[in-house]
């Protein structure tokens, strides 16, 4: 039975890399997949999902404003697909959500998301808000904060390292722009921590 399903957490948990091994298993049994990932992230290069750990797969790319439901079924008119895999599945809009839900329910195919939880203010973001309503599944990709405790929490940082509290919730970057952090040590880099 086909469902959808949420993967989620911080930034640098190795989301997109659990998603490359998820989709060489079903490649290695002789099962197509069908890879997408957002448009507006290249930073391993435009339609290419790539993990920090250096291994990586092309895939088709979506937009804001693109039919999913339309662009899987016209794939799955070239052949079968085993399952579908969306990278950075926060950039989603809602109804994009939706039409993957739809694909879910109405071709049978199984979706599997893999993408952030919050932003850098601790707020959902859209897509990720509407999996989380949405999906028959949901799985957490856990990483750590400097501390040792699991980390559920990012900040932005400016380039010499000081957090950034305002601005666009989506600004692409990686290590030299995010830090994970569990919520008590986010909540101090913000300045939300408790008056002793």
């Amino acid at each position: 039975m086909a469902k959808l399903y949420f993967h989620y957490s911080t930034m640098n948990a190795g989301k997109s890399t659990v998603l490359l091994q998820a989709s060489h298993n079903y490649r290695e049994n002789h099962m197509e997949t069908y890879l997408l990932t957002a448009r507006l992230d290249d930073r391993a290069g435009t339609g290419r999902i790539a993990s920090r750990i250096g291994i990586g797969q092309d895939a088709d790319t979506f937009a804001e404003g693109d039919d999913l439901f339309q662009r899987i079924k016209q794939r799955l008119d070239r052949g079968p697909v085993a399952a579908v895999f969306v990278d950075e599945a926060q950039f989603l809009s809602p109804d994009q959500v939706w039409q993957l839900a739809c694909v879910v329910d109405d071709l049978r195919v199984p979706v599997l998301a893999y993408g952030l939880r919050v932003d850098f203010q601790g707020k959902l973001f859209p897509g990720s808000a509407t999996l989380l309503a949405l999906a028959d599944e949901m799985r957490e990709v856990r990483t750590i904060c400097h501390c040792g405790k699991k980390a559920t929490m990012v900040v932005r940082q400016d380039d010499q390292g000081r957090v950034v509290t305002d601005g666009n919730q989506v600004q692409i970057g990686g290590n030299e722009t995010y830090v994970s952090l569990c919520r008590r040590h986010w909540r101090e880099a913000v300045g939300q921590a408790a008056e002793s």
